[in-house]
């Protein structure tokens, strides 16, 4: 019976093309995800603490209207003023009756400034409205 001599097979290559395709997938879902996410967070705000602050699963398709201290208005990273706000609003809640709005409002903002966004989304006909808070620093 022969047997094979185990020093004459030739080690397995590593094969360099799948990896490197592999990487950049990766890099591509990350740069993706990452501009995603950076429109629902607004780096210039930051909201009220609660003590009954949840931290809550995102859904999809929820609208985040920002308040910033000066009472300047983004949506979707744009800034808007109350009209195009109220266009964009109404817009929305035609297409979707059930549409979900989260308001954030700077709590340096003027009262006056986060009420008339909230005016502008009653006016759009959208009910669902919810506001962002954190917890408290302990």
């Amino acid at each position: 019976m022969k047997f094979r001599e185990t020093t004459s097979q030739q080690g397995a290559e590593l094969e360099l093309a799948p990896m490197i395709d592999v990487v950049f997938l990766l890099l591509i879902f990350f740069i993706v995800t990452w501009q995603f996410a950076r429109f629902e967070r607004d780096m210039d705000i930051s909201v009220p603490a609660a003590e009954e602050a949840e931290d809550t699963d995102r859904q999809a398709g929820e609208i985040i209207v920002n308040v910033k201290e000066d009472g300047t208005i983004v949506l979707n990273g744009r800034d808007v003023s109350e009209a195009e706000l109220l266009a964009k609003l109404q817009a929305i809640s035609e297409a979707y009756p059930d549409q979900a709005v989260i308001l954030r409002g700077s709590s340096d903002a003027n009262f006056q400034a986060i009420i008339n966004v909230l005016d502008q989304i009653k006016k759009a006909g959208i009910w669902n409205v919810a506001f962002a808070t954190t917890k408290p620093q302990s």
